[in-house]
């Protein structure tokens, strides 16, 4: 088995890849004993194409962080192209430091290379300690800190293991702007029917409104609402068509195989004019909301007989 994920070694995909496959915790028909490839991509989009092209058998890429919310590229990956499924998701504590070659020091350093989103998660940072720095946007974390090994840039913003593999010194450690913050990471694979229910599940999906019209958004929310199925997540995201013509990327709690949760994205089917179902998965964050009164399997297949009962005798058990 091959797994894409975020590279190169040393991101903090890496590191949950190496956490979620390695560790046996994602869903796997390799034989015994047999140890899982974990393959490097420069981008998000790169090691998504990879699966899609069958290069490998999962990859494993950001959703969302904390700080800095949702991860456009793999959003919009999800909703588009050849479609995909979600099989499992992990959650890594994100830490980072300011590396750079031994024998730098902070007077030194005029450029700093590292990734959109933990530059926005270090801004403070920067902007107090090297107000005069030009930050330089790169692929990953581990990929400035590559960088600055080669000596294209003076220092970079980087996990620790990052320093550890290329070479280079903490300047300054732990220096996010927010204490705690995590990064969720996916697991991709193609298409495939959906895994056993744990009882502590979430499903992802993304749906397309059928036009603009009052009370559009408010639809889809309803047909969760009434069902009793909790949102954990919903953003827009531009259908990259028309300006102004936006899909809605959502998570909720529960299983596509719990009744209230098939029934509410059979509803969206009717509904919306495109719904992309991305999964079915064991939630790993500790969280998770129980049916509540009148939601359970067991609800739905009892008003299911109540009513056929009065379709075919007209009488009510």
């Amino acid at each position: 088995m091959r797994y894409a994920f975020l590279g190169p070694a040393g991101t903090f995909a890496h590191a949950a890849a190496r956490n979620l496959v390695a560790s046996n915790t994602a869903p796997s028909t390799e034989p015994a004993g047999s140890a899982p490839e974990l393959v490097p991509y420069g981008t998000v989009t790169l090691a998504i194409d990879a699966l899609r092209a069958d290069e490998v058998d999962g990859a494993l890429v950001p959703l969302e962080n904390s700080v800095e919310g949702a991860v456009p590229a793999t959003l919009d990956e999800l909703a588009g192209g050849s479609p995909l499924v979600i099989a499992a998701e992990t959650f890594l504590p994100v830490v980072f430091d300011l590396l750079a070659r031994p024998g730098t020091e902070l007077a030194d350093i005029a450029t700093v290379a590292t990734h959109p989103h933990a530059e926005a998660q270090v801004r403070r940072f920067l902007l107090t300690q090297l107000p005069r720095a030009t930050v330089a946007m790169v692929g990953s974390t581990a990929g400035g800190a590559k960088a600055v090994s080669a000596g294209q840039y003076d220092a970079a913003v980087a996990p620790p293991v990052a320093g550890e593999l290329y070479g280079l010194n903490s300047l300054a450690r732990d220096i996010a702007d927010h204490n705690g913050a995590v990064t969720r990471f996916v697991l991709l694979t193609r298409p495939r029917a959906p895994q056993a229910r744990t009882g502590n599940d979430r499903t992802t999906l993304v749906t397309t409104l059928r036009e603009d019209h009052a009370g559009a958004l408010l639809e889809i929310l309803t047909e969760f609402s009434t069902r009793g199925v909790t949102l954990t997540r919903i953003e827009s995201r531009p259908t990259k068509g028309r300006l102004g013509q936006y899909s809605f990327s959502i998570d909720c709690d529960g299983h596509i195989l719990d009744a209230r949760v098939g029934d509410a994205i059979a509803a969206l089917h009717r509904v919306c004019a495109d719904v992309r179902y991305l999964g079915s998965y064991e939630r790993r964050d500790g969280i998770g909301a129980g049916a509540g009164t009148g939601r359970a399997d067991s609800d739905f297949a009892e008003a299911a007989a109540w009513l056929s009962e009065i379709r075919t005798t007209g009488r009510a058990v």
